[in-house]
């Protein structure tokens, strides 16, 4: 099949190019206009918060929406201005409610908490934007300081990520192949891919739950699996051009060899991301989906849209060269590696696990949360209204808890549970109950001693809730619950960490069946799942020894605290997907030769020289595309684009070119065993017939291709 697929690509090329031009400028075009709105907030049903937001929805509706303060400074000069200004502010659109002024003691620091409206329809991004013109336009004029705290007034700027790692790209392209017409490939396609991706990842949230940043995440591993699938399939077009002399026959040769293992890898990845769906977490929902589109999509291109470009390339493939190469006669370095690596298989094999089991022990200390203002970027109005805050009201006031209470006597009880919390450790104040006018529900401010993101006020969240209110509740009759957003952050990493087992498990008992299939053997998916579970762990490690331990978090631009709930998962699921396309690649070249010699010994070191150089240089973009996202102002996405980088790095250094190679030595021809009633019942699927390799010289310096 994809052999027809390679001839019809390349004889209908300009069809083909044609398709995906129109299909590219539609994106471009008519994607605006169809882009759903993405998920303002994430809602977890069956949890507290979840029922106190809920219980706000029905009997609280000025204060059911996001929750923001407006901070001002040096108050007793500038009251008047700010009455009226908040008057103004109560009139924006999308702004519910404006509760009174909270002013701290001497009268330098004020907050007005405001709520605003957060639906489909209505997105606190636009009213957040208004609200700070209107101070421009008015009281900041008079000389009044004024910050805004709520996750939806941040003034945190995405750099084009996308470039600086495509631009690394380039240069590790151009020093693979040497050629500015080879490199050109991978971008281009990737480039069409990922545009395509985006309008794709925004006409999603009409019909999934779409978090905010699911297009960057998409682009990111968009651009980094579009980029190394070209490169496998004009890796191979370019070695059997040289050996075949045929143009055609080279590329139905690469779609039948190195096209059909990126359509596996892909699959893998997209098995992986959606196994998402196992969290039961609709927030999620939409990410999973964005990304597995962006990795179909990069394969459609790989696999359709390559091969036409390769048809009108042919023969000029090596021109524009850039560097001169120098011919090699004899085993290269990467031969000499695998040499090396059987003669001390065991030593070597030890050194690496060793290295990635210290680099993995942080991960036991991993806590998942939420990062508050404090960890925004210093200049940010976010960062300089949670300091304001804390020096006039203490840490806690900038993570308010919403306590809410439903049934008989709501306001009474109500009124005994919150004599309660005022003397418990942890509460620092907890304002007068306020019942609806129909008195079967009230509501109270909680503010604890502590910040938002701080280990104490998570262990006084789970305490109220387990402990101190249903004891102040019993017999009552009243129900309450405790909502707002350090609440509903609280709720979600447990939700998350309790979930997590289920995913992962899933996740890799479907990846040992796949590899299991492929390459007919029970230890090597199993050595691969344990592998790609300790580059994963180390990648873990490092998160959490910089983002939650602080070690050189300042080089980073960040500051400790927990790690956001959902990278983790994220981070497990797209680099279990991206490891395993480094192990098809890999395993395939040694299976080929191990079926061609019966060598065990043999095959390892041919198999690991034919493809180290082509995973290198895949795994060397990956590091760069992923890399660049650490440059980033939003704490979430240097998170995912570091652990993505490290994970990739580690993989493609230690685990596939040390401890793969190591381990298989050690193994020798138990490698290849399969029972025999399972050799029956297991189907036969071909991966590869042949691994993918890069020119000759590719780790030298100054290359020249050939002709």
């Amino acid at each position: 099949m994809l052999a027809n697929l390679a001839r019809t690509c390349y004889r209908r090329r300009r069809l083909v190019l044609g398709l995906w031009v129109v299909l590219f400028i539609l994106a471009l075009v008519a994607a605006p206009a169809l882009k759903g709105d993405y998920a303002n907030s994430g809602r977890l049903s069956g949890t507290d918060s979840q029922a106190a937001y809920d219980t706000l929805a029905k009997d609280f509706p000025a204060r059911h929406g996001d929750e923001a303060q407006i901070v001002f400074g040096d108050v007793t000069k500038h009251r008047a201005a700010i009455d009226s200004y908040l008057k103004q502010v109560a009139k924006v659109t999308g702004v519910i409610s404006v509760e009174p002024l909270r002013v701290s003691k001497g009268g330098l620091i004020a907050v007005a908490p405001i709520t605003t409206k957060n639906g489909n329809s209505d997105h606190p991004q636009t009213t957040a934007t208004d609200i700070k013109d209107l101070a421009k336009s008015t009281i900041e004029k008079q000389g009044v300081q004024v910050e805004f705290a709520g996750p939806w007034f941040g003034n945190q700027t995405m750099p084009a990520s996308e470039i600086i790692g495509v631009l690394a790209a380039i240069i590790v392209l151009l020093i693979a192949f040497g050629s500015v017409i080879a490199m050109g490939l991978p971008i281009a396609t990737a480039l069409i891919g990922i545009a395509i991706s985006l309008a794709g990842v925004g006409i999603l949230a009409n019909v999934f739950t779409t978090p905010s940043f699911a297009p960057q995440v998409a682009a990111m591993i968009g651009i980094g699996v579009g980029i190394d699938y070209a490169l496998f399939i004009v890796t191979r077009y370019r070695e059997a051009l040289h050996r075949t002399n045929s143009p055609e026959a080279s590329v139905v040769e690469a779609m039948t060899t190195s096209g059909r293992a990126v359509i596996f890898a892909g699959f893998t990845v997209m098995v992986s991301v959606l196994g998402m769906f196992l969290m039961g977490i609709n927030f999620l929902h939409g990410l999973a989906v964005g990304v597995s589109l962006a990795v179909v999509i990069a394969m459609a291109a790989a696999t359709t849209l390559l091969p036409a470009l390769l048809g009108f390339v042919g023969f000029t493939i090596d021109r524009l060269h850039v560097g001169r190469r120098k011919a090699r006669t004899g085993e290269g370095m990467w031969h000499r590696w695998a040499r090396t690596i059987q003669r001390r298989p065991w030593p070597i094999a030890v050194a690496g696990f060793l290295f990635l089991v210290i680099v993995a022990l942080p991960v036991f200390s991993l806590r998942l949360g939420s990062a508050d203002a404090s960890n925004d970027p210093t200049t940010s109005t976010t960062h300089k209204a949670y300091n304001l805050i804390a020096k006039g009201f203490g840490p806690g006031s900038n993570g308010p808890v919403l306590v809410v209470a439903t049934g008989k006597d709501a306001g009474a009880n109500l009124g005994k549970v919150v004599s309660t919390l005022r003397t418990t450790p942890g509460v620092a104040s907890v304002t007068n109950p306020s019942p609806n006018p129909s008195g079967n529900a009230a509501l109270a401010t909680l503010f604890p001693t502590t910040g938002p993101q701080a280990k104490a006020t998570e262990n006084l969240i789970h305490h109220l809730r387990d402990n101190v209110i249903p004891q102040a509740t019993a017999g009552t009759g009243t129900t309450v619950n405790l909502g707002g957003q350090t609440a509903s952050a609280i709720d979600f990493s447990d939700v998350i960490g309790s979930r997590m087992p289920i995913f992962i498990g899933a996740v890799l008992v479907l990846s040992f069946i796949l590899l299991l299939v492929v390459f007919r053997s029970v230890l090597v998916p199993l050595k691969a799942v344990v592998m790609n579970l300790l580059s994963i762990g180390a990648a873990y490690g490092v998160i959490v020894a910089i983002f939650q331990w602080g070690w050189g978090a300042s080089f980073f631009g960040v500051e400790k605290a927990p790690i956001e709930a959902w990278v983790p998962m994220m981070l497990f699921a797209i680099v279990f997907g991206l490891s395993m396309d480094y192990e098809v690649f890999l395993l395939s070249g040694i299976r080929e030769h191990y079926q061609k010699t019966g060598n065990n010994a043999e095959a390892v070191a041919e198999g690991l020289a034919s493809t180290a150089r082509v995973i290198t240089a895949a795994a060397l973009i990956m590091v760069f595309v992923f890399g660049s996202f650490v440059l980033s102002d939003l704490r979430a996405l240097k998170l995912i684009g570091l652990g993505l980088a490290v994970a990739v790095f580690i993989d493609a250094s230690v685990v596939r070119v040390v401890l793969v190679p190591a381990t298989m030595e050690l193994l020798g021809n138990a490698n290849w065993w399969l029972p025999k009633w399972l050799d029956r019942i297991v189907p036969h699927v071909l991966v590869e017939d042949a691994p993918p390799t890069l020119p000759e010289g590719f780790d030298e310096p100054v290359l020249e291709p050939t002709h």
